[in-house]
């Protein structure tokens, strides 16, 4: 059964004004968050063997702060396409996934509405909606990659970095 762990990047920095948005960087906090959620996922046992990941530094960042904590965290195939990619791009590139247990991580709004658009039932989370940067859902589906379409997936879980913070 293929699984999805899809990834907003963590919280990005604002402060230098020059750099283009495909550029900014991962601010402290964002810093924070990204190996709190590698924690998270190696403690359930969420290990990818696949990343798609957005080229933007922000979404590189973001699993390079998650791959430390994952055992074999596989290299990110970074993919243009999914810079402030929309669902039905990400789709497209998920359908060509290789592994079993893939991440992916994007951008807002794309990521958001393809988090819902992918789940038959949202998990319990207020946040769902919202999916706030970090944001992270755990979704099965029934049949190979090339098969996926909207509304098939199971929420297995779903997390905020804010959640992770004791």
């Amino acid at each position: 059964m293929p699984r999805l762990i899809l990834i907003r990047h963590a919280k990005s920095s604002w402060d230098n004004a020059n750099l283009a948005d495909h550029d900014r960087p991962l601010n402290q906090r964002g810093i924070a968050a990204a190996e709190d959620l590698g924690g998270w996922l190696a403690s359930r046992g969420y290990a990818p063997d696949e990343v798609l990941c957005s080229d933007a530094t922000r979404t590189r960042e973001t699993w390079e702060g998650i791959a430390p904590a994952l055992p074999s965290a596989p290299e990110p195939v970074l993919k243009s396409a999914l810079y402030h990619a929309g669902p039905d791009v990400m789709l497209a590139v998920l359908r060509h996934a290789k592994g079993n247990v893939v991440a992916m991580l994007g951008h807002n709004p794309g990521i958001a509405e393809f988090a819902h658009r992918l789940v038959a039932n949202a998990p319990p989370s207020d946040q769902f909606g919202k999916y706030p940067t970090g944001a992270t859902l755990v979704v099965d589906f029934p049949g190979p990659w090339a098969e996926v379409d909207f509304h098939q997936g199971s929420a297995i879980d779903f997390i905020v970095p804010r959640e992770l913070v004791q």
